[in-house]
C-alpha cells in the first residue's frame, strides 16, 4: 500500500491552490514524489522486485512531463514546488 488516506490528505492540504484542488499539476507531482520515495524504500527490502521498478520507472516519467508542464506554464510555481519537494534540478 503506497499512501493511506491520511497521508495522502496531509499532501493534498499542504499543496493545493484552493479549497477543493485534487488536479493541479502541484498537487499530481506531490502525490507521485510521495509514492517515489515509498518505492524507494521499497526498494531497499526488494533488490530483486522488477515489476515494481518498471513502475517506478513510468512514475518518474509522469512526475518529468508534470514539471516541465508546469515550468512552461508557470516558473515560479515551478521553483517553489521543487525547493519544498527536495526535488534536484
Amino acid at each position: 500500500m503506497a499512501l493511506t488516506k491520511e497521508r495522502k490528505a496531509e499532501v493534498l492540504n499542504t499543496y493545493r491552490l484552493h479549497e477543493r484542488d485534487t488536479a493541479s499539476p502541484q498537487v499530481q507531482v506531490a502525490l507521485i514524489s510521495e509514492r517515489l520515495n515509498y518505492l524507494t524504500e521499497h526498494f531497499k527490502n526488494n533488490e530483486k522486485d522488477h515489476h515494481s521498478r518498471r513502475g517506478l520507472m513510468q512514475l518518474v516519467g509522469q512526475r518529468r512531463q508534470l514539471l516541465n508542464y508546469l515550468n512552461r506554464k508557470d516558473s515560479s510555481a515551478y521553483k517553489d514546488l521543487i525547493t519544498k519537494l527536495g526535488i534536484r534540478k
